[in-house]
């Protein structure tokens, strides 16, 4: 029996998994990959149980790839597939209660590492399809309706998906840099672990991409159940938090705004 569990930390590339995996690695009781010769850290480089190449894991292509959508029915699903992550990974870590391992690719494979790491959890982090898509840019040669449209039809897929898992919490990047201290407490409610300081260089980045794509009127109805509008706005929304106690979904919900206080356990 594996002495540690693993959360992971996904979302399409730009959305803001590298700032949510630091804040994860600083809270008590957590294990990171640091110092790795991959980029990012990012774990997913780091194993040679799944496949990932230039055509694995490519920004605003990823995501919607029936291919790279790993579920419980997947070749993938197989204890072979377990030890081998583990193998690969334990280099890498310290000790730790926890684990966090950040990968975009993550969004899309949420299901499968349920299926081999069963006490695992997920972190869905979002961002505002408009600065995703403009943030993207540098890397591929894509109109941004099209890009814009990849965002909405990978977050309809990972809509689907977070209704199989067991323990998920949905963080959209508005959120955290609006209130760091409370984004961090309830990253330390979900895992039930005591909450420590945010990290001082958080800051919104939000602006620099603003009126450069848009959302239209259709792309707007189907942003809105995340909580974005057209012109970068962003809309109030439900917090969407998956646990089997009820006592860890009270505890995340009910982090006060602005405050250095823990609400979950000390």
């Amino acid at each position: 029996m594996l002495s540690h569990r693993y959360v992971f930390v996904g979302g399409l590339h730009r959305s803001g998994t590298s700032l949510v995996a630091r804040l994860i690695a600083g809270l008590p009781g957590v294990a990171a990959i640091t110092d790795a010769p991959v980029p990012e850290n990012e774990g997913v480089y780091l194993q040679g149980a799944i496949a990932h190449t230039a055509l694995h894991g490519a920004p605003m292509r990823f995501a919607t790839d029936p291919g790279q959508h790993h579920a419980e029915d997947s070749a993938c699903n197989r204890l072979e597939t377990r030890q081998r992550i583990e193998a690969d990974w334990a280099p890498h870590f310290g000790p730790g209660h926890w684990r966090v391992e950040k990968s975009p690719v993550n969004l899309t494979r949420m299901r499968l590492y349920q299926q081999l790491f069963p006490l695992s959890q997920f972190v869905v982090v979002t961002r505002h399809p408009e600065a995703v898509a403009m943030a993207s840019a540098k890397w591929v040669d894509l109109a941004p309706g099209v890009m814009l449209t990849h965002w909405l039809d990978a977050h309809d897929i990972v809509a689907d998906d977070l209704r199989h898992l067991h323990s998920a919490l949905v963080l959209r990047y508005e959120d955290l840099v609006a209130d760091p201290a409370r984004a961090v407490a309830r990253l330390a409610a979900f895992l039930q672990v005591a909450t420590s300081a945010p990290v001082a260089d958080v800051h919104d980045g939000n602006a620099r991409y603003a009126g450069h794509a848009r959302l239209d009127e259709a792309q707007s109805r189907r942003a809105a159940p995340w909580g974005y509008g057209a012109g970068m706005s962003v809309l109030p929304t439900r917090l969407y938090v998956r646990h089997a106690l009820r006592s860890v979904r009270e505890q995340v919900a009910s982090c006060p705004a602005s405050s250095a206080v823990a609400c979950g356990p000390e």
